[in-house]
C-alpha cells in the first residue's frame, strides 16, 4: 500500500512539473499586452487605449466571459473602435495576467467593484460597460452597484439569471478545497489542451470560428493552474450568486442594449437575455436568428451600432439584425458531438 502511495505521489509531482513547464510555454506564446495596476491589495491587468482627437463615443469598458482574457474582446473591438473612444479591456481578477485578490473576487459583485476602482485610477469617470457571457453578470452587478460610473450597458449573450441544472462537474472539482489544487496542477492542463479547438467550435456554434481566433486570443491561458481554479470558482458559484442578485437588476436605469441569438449552445438565451429585457426598464433586446454565443465576433457591427446608439446616435438595431440573418444562415456550420454542459457562460 505504501508503495502505491509513493508511486501516486511521484506521478502527481511529475504531472505538476510538466504542467508548470507547459504553463510557462503558454505564457511565452501569449505574453501580457496590458499593464498591471494596484487596485487595493492586488493588481488588475488591463489594456488601456486613449481616445483619438476626433473621438465620437464615451469611454468603453469591456468585460470578458469565463475561460477568457482581455485578448478576446480586444480581438473583436480594438481596431474597429481605435481612436473613437477611450477603451479599457480588462483581465478579470484571476484571469489573463490579473491577480486574483481576496475571496471578495469570487463573485461578480466583487469583480465589479475591482473594475470600478480601476476606472477611478485610470481617470475614467463614466463609461459604457460591455459584458460578454459571464461578464454580463459583472456588467449587471456594476450597473446596480456603481450607477454613477455607467453611461450605458451592452450585454452580449449574457449569463445573468438563475437557470435549471448546473455546470460541468470539473468546475466543482477544480474549485473544491484540497482536491481542487491537485486537479488544477496535475490534470487540468494536460486534459484541457486537446479540447481547446473543439470547445471553441462549440462556443461559436452554429457560427464558424474565425481562422485566427485561437492563435490571437490565447484561450490556453485559462489552463494554467491558478487561473483554472479561479475560473472554476467563478463558474461554480454563478448560479447561487445570480439567484441572490438578479432581483436587483430592476434598479438599473441607464440605457441598455441586450444582444443575443436563438442558437446559443452555452447559455439559455430565453432565460438570461429575455430576463434582462424584462428586468431593466427601457432596455432594447436585439434577438438575432441563427446567432450563437459570440455576437462580439459574428455581428461586431451591430454591437458597435449599439454603442453608438447609447452615445446618442440614431441607429436602427432591429433592421441591422434582420439584415445580418441571411449572412449568418449562409455560414451556418454543423458540429458533431455534444456541447459543453456549462449553461451559464463561457
Amino acid at each position: 500500500m505504501l508503495g502505491i502511495l509513493v508511486l501516486l505521489a511521484l506521478l502527481l509531482v511529475t504531472l505538476a512539473i510538466v504542467t508548470e513547464i507547459r504553463a510557462r510555454a503558454i505564457e511565452a506564446q501569449y505574453p501580457n499586452i496590458g499593464t498591471l495596476t494596484d487596485v487595493g491589495g492586488f493588481r488588475l491587468n488591463a489594456l488601456h487605449v486613449p481616445a483619438g482627437p476626433d473621438a465620437d463615443l464615451p469611454p468603453i469598458v469591456f468585460i470578458h466571459g469565463a475561460s477568457g482574457n482581455l485578448r478576446d474582446q480586444a480581438g473583436a473591438f480594438l481596431e474597429p473602435l481605435r481612436g473613437r473612444a477611450e477603451l479599457l479591456f480588462v483581465d478579470r481578477p484571476g484571469h489573463g495576467y490579473s491577480e486574483r485578490g481576496g475571496p471578495e473576487n469570487d463573485t461578480p459583485d466583487g469583480q465589479a467593484n475591482a473594475i470600478a476602482r480601476l476606472m477611478e485610477i485610470k481617470g475614467i469617470d463614466r463609461a459604457i460597460i460591455v459584458g460578454h457571457s459571464f461578464g454580463g453578470a459583472i456588467a449587471a452587478s456594476f450597473g446596480v452597484l456603481h450607477p454613477d460610473k455607467v453611461e450605458g450597458l451592452v450585454f452580449l449573450a449574457a449569463a445573468t439569471h438563475p437557470w435549471p441544472g448546473g455546470v460541468d462537474w470539473y468546475y466543482h472539482l477544480a474549485s473544491a478545497p484540497v482536491i481542487g489544487p491537485i486537479f488544477c496542477h496535475a490534470v487540468a492542463l494536460q486534459a484541457g489542451m486537446p479540447r481547446i479547438e473543439p470547445a471553441t467550435a462549440h462556443v461559436f456554434a452554429p457560427n464558424p470560428v474565425p481562422p485566427s481566433y485561437v492563435a490571437d486570443t490565447g484561450p490556453a491561458l485559462v489552463l494554467r493552474p491558478a487561473t483554472f481554479q479561479a475560473n472554476a470558482t467563478d463558474v461554480a458559484g454563478l448560479l447561487d450568486y445570480v439567484t441572490r442578485f438578479a432581483p436587483r437588476y430592476r434598479e438599473i436605469k441607464r440605457p441598455t442594449v441586450i444582444i443575443t441569438g436563438d442558437s446559443d449552445e452555452i447559455v439559455l438565451e430565453e432565460i438570461h437575455s429575455k430576463g434582462l429585457a424584462r428586468d431593466i426598464s427601457g432596455s432594447e433586446l436585439v434577438w438575432i436568428k441563427g446567432l450563437g454565443h459570440k455576437p462580439d465576433y459574428v455581428v461586431t457591427d451591430i454591437v458597435i451600432a449599439a454603442l453608438e446608439k447609447i452615445a446618442g446616435q440614431s441607429r436602427d438595431l432591429q433592421t441591422m439584425a434582420r439584415a445580418a440573418e441571411p449572412r449568418i444562415a449562409a455560414n451556418r456550420v454543423e458540429l458533431k458531438g455534444s456541447a459543453p454542459s456549462l449553461q451559464a457562460g463561457q
